[in-house]
């Protein structure tokens, strides 16, 4: 019997992506799994019911019957994500369904805590391992392309100045000056978007390693003279460094900043509080106009007096703290997150059905909570749970 999979309207407050869209179905066909969307999943994103049911797509007319009909359950934003709304989905859940999506899990522990009780086999799509065969899975790194791009927009609508150098009959405009701080993959796409407005770029990021890939797009690497010898970890993702490494860094940082008119911030360490790169005083020390964007301000922010969801001002510098970036382009990062999670979805279903061999590193870095229990490490262990035996790969 095939896996159905249900495919959910998101009832985050200012969500507008879906889970799958029209053009990931040749994918899914190839899972063999059968597709029922809720109505109007996928309009807020530009993806009318019609274009699901000229591809075969089932429409359920209500929240609950997509849910009652599925094995596995997408959501962009699920429980954990969701803590407004996400809870009322609980009562429609039955034990043995899959659930994939966002889920904050490394601090939304009282989520895993609800979904292990309900029995449900919960994927969280942030803990995919940066591997090699996980790549087009890395829905992570797919959501912060769109952030990086959007946040360069913000940044050039805002700045009372444009980006590119012109040679005009009144005389040269000269470029604005742009700094990226973090050079992850949300950054790299920020350097990249902010060249193609014409801006003279500079990037900085605690791990010299990346110094190639930052020129590589055309923009000067900035130096700071401080050890940074273990800032990545073995996942490929930043490492939380010492308070006493960021105040050195906040010093050497501050006369950089003097001299740009834009600051985008995608410092951000998964699970943690994001390290305050920029104080109130660094701020003093640009010329009025300037413009922050933060993009870890859902994270607490780079920026010392950033509020998330606001517009913040000092000194005559506006620091923004948008959050969700990527539902403000839902088209397209419906589009990539849709491509991950069938992707996803399509290494999980064999023969026919959903196997989760918890043996394997995708399934075992993904997989939350199994079978009634809390099963993924990193989350026992914030929870103060005892560790699990491994499961050998099959």
């Amino acid at each position: 019997m095939a896996v159905t999979v249900g495919v959910l309207k998101e009832s985050a407050p200012g969500e507008r992506r879906v889970a799958i869209t029209p053009g990931t179905l040749p994918v899914w066909n190839k899972t063999g799994v059968t597709l029922v969307l809720e109505a109007g999943a996928g309009g807020e994103a530009g993806f009318p019911d019609a274009e699901y049911v000229q591809k075969g797509v089932r429409i359920a007319a209500t929240r609950e019957e997509a849910i009652g009909a599925a094995d596995v359950i997408l959501q962009v934003r699920s429980l954990g994500a969701n803590p407004e709304t996400g809870a009322e989905d609980l009562a429609w859940f039955r034990r043995g369904q899959a659930v994939i999506g966002f889920g904050e899990p490394l601090t939304a522990l009282e989520a895993a805590r609800v979904l292990a009780g309900h029995g449900i086999s919960y994927f969280a799509m942030e803990l995919m391992p940066r591997i090699t065969r996980a790549q087009s899975m890395d829905a992570l790194s797919s959501m912060a392309t769109v952030a990086g791009y959007k946040a360069v927009l913000i940044a050039a609508d805002a700045l009372p100045r444009m980006f590119p150098m012109l040679m005009t009959a009144a005389g040269m405009v000269s470029p604005a000056r742009v700094l990226v701080i973090g050079a992850g993959v949300a950054g790299l796409q920020a350097i990249a978007t902010a060249r193609r407005l014409g801006a003279v770029v500079s990037g900085y990021d605690i791990r010299a390693a990346v110094k190639e890939q930052v020129e590589s797009l055309g923009a000067r690497f900035v130096v700071l003279e401080i050890e940074a010898a273990a800032a990545e970890d073995t996942g490929g993702y930043a490492r939380a460094m010492g308070e006493e490494f960021y105040r050195k860094q906040r010093e050497q940082m501050a006369a950089v900043l003097a001299e740009q008119n834009v600051v985008i911030t995608t410092a951000a360490v998964p699970g943690k509080k994001a390290p305050v790169l920029i104080t109130r005083e660094m701020l003093g020390r640009m010329a009025p106009g300037s413009v922050v964007v933060d993009i870890a301000a859902e994270r607490g922010g780079n920026c010392e007096i950033t509020v998330p969801g606001d517009v913040v001002e000092s000194g005559g510098v506006r620091v923004f703290g948008p959050v969700n970036l990527p539902s403000a382009v839902p088209y397209h990062a419906s589009q990539m997150y849709g491509r991950n999670v069938a992707t996803f979805l399509k290494y999980l279903v064999k023969d026919g059905a959903l196997r989760i061999e918890r043996g394997d590193e995708i399934v075992r870095e993904t997989l939350v909570t199994h079978e009634g229990e809390v099963v993924h490490p990193r989350v026992r262990q914030l929870m103060g749970l005892p560790a699990v035996e491994e499961v050998p790969a099959s």
